[in-house]
């Protein structure tokens, strides 16, 4: 399981503010084994670390992902050919199961992702009083959003996986291929292929899974919004400032912990993004967009073209005419 620090730390009791941003003047160091659940967080802990217990086999699965583009091909241009045609069927149904494990991975992120924003958010403590208090679980948040950058990352260099899927799909509908072995369709069947459809269109399908569970929390919840918004600009702004001072940056122990801050402060800019009615680019946004983005592009290119690419198109306010023309700018 992923193991960082983005914690800020305690001053005589509480975190200390500053500014709209809610920047914090301390910070923690990098030392995530002190970051252990205490007894009240417990049982939230337990159901969220079993689900993110197998987020490396999900991001090794896919990462090592390689499609059936040949021998699709063969069969498309061979639609005599009975052989061909089975072969590239026999290649693309694992491949399908691989997909469906990974839509399902999505489902029981999605109902962590929403006991811990339940835990995060509920009085009466504030939220920033959570992010204190309950330190063990705000990692756990953190480590949500960070392996969902890392999937839609790989995902969107895997132009594969859509195609299997829609060959997948438009052989079940036709049904013209004999003695194959159509039993997949007890694993995945008509309902479960058209969400997983819907899944895989998405450009970057775990951050629109999070996006939406998150707006729906919010629009089924009796809680202020700003609970949840307050805890999700507080989250940006403590990586905002660790990534651009020296004094906390320095004490990353690899490009790891680098790339961890910052997938993690896109993650909840965008969650914030869809949640915030003026959403994250607005003068009035509690979070420094312009600050957020400069610290991403000091950052080698290669690092950071995936996270800028998902602020370009999975933020739902960025082309907003309240948005900031610098801000846009700094987007192209």
């Amino acid at each position: 399981m992923i193991t960082h620090q983005l914690l800020p730390c305690r001053k005589e009791g509480r975190l200390e503010d500053k500014g709209k941003s809610g920047c914090y003047n301390y910070l923690r160091s990098s030392n995530i084994e002190d970051a252990q659940p205490t007894e009240q967080e417990r049982e939230v802990w337990n159901q969220v670390n079993s689900v993110l217990q197998d987020s490396e086999n999900i991001l090794s699965g896919l990462q090592a992902y390689k499609g059936a583009g040949q021998e699709i091909r063969d069969a498309i241009q061979n639609p005599s050919d009975l052989m061909l045609q089975e072969r590239a069927w026999n290649s693309v149904c694992p491949l399908v199961i691989k997909l469906k494990k990974f839509y399902s991975f999505s489902l029981r992120l999605e109902e962590a992702l929403r006991s811990l924003l339940e835990s995060l958010t509920c009085p009466p403590l504030t939220p920033t009083q959570h992010l204190e208090r309950e330190q063990a679980l705000a990692k756990q948040f953190a480590e949500i959003l960070h392996f969902t950058l890392r999937f839609d990352e790989l995902k969107m260099r895997i132009p594969a996986i859509q195609n299997d899927f829609s060959y997948y799909r438009r052989t079940i509908s036709r049904n013209r291929i004999n003695n194959m072995n159509l039993d997949i369709e007890s694993e995945v069947n008509n309902e479960m292929a058209n969400r997983m459809s819907l899944f895989y269109a998405e450009a970057t399908p775990m951050l629109k899974t999070l996006s939406t569970a998150t707006t729906h929390f919010t629009e089924n919840n009796t809680l202020p919004l700003e609970n949840t918004t307050d805890c999700l600009s507080t989250m940006a702004s403590v990586c905002k400032v660790m990534l651009e001072t020296p004094e906390y940056s320095s004490r990353f122990s690899s490009e790891d912990t680098l790339l961890f801050c910052m997938r993690v402060m896109v993650g909840v800019i965008i969650l914030y993004d869809h949640v915030h009615p003026n959403g994250a680019f607005n003068r009035s946004s509690k979070i420094d967009m312009k600050g957020c983005i400069k610290v991403l592009k000091d950052q080698p290119a290669d690092n950071v073209e995936g996270l800028l690419n998902a602020l370009k198109f999975t933020t739902k306010h960025l082309n907003d005419e309240s948005t900031p023309k610098n801000i846009r700018a700094m987007l192209q």
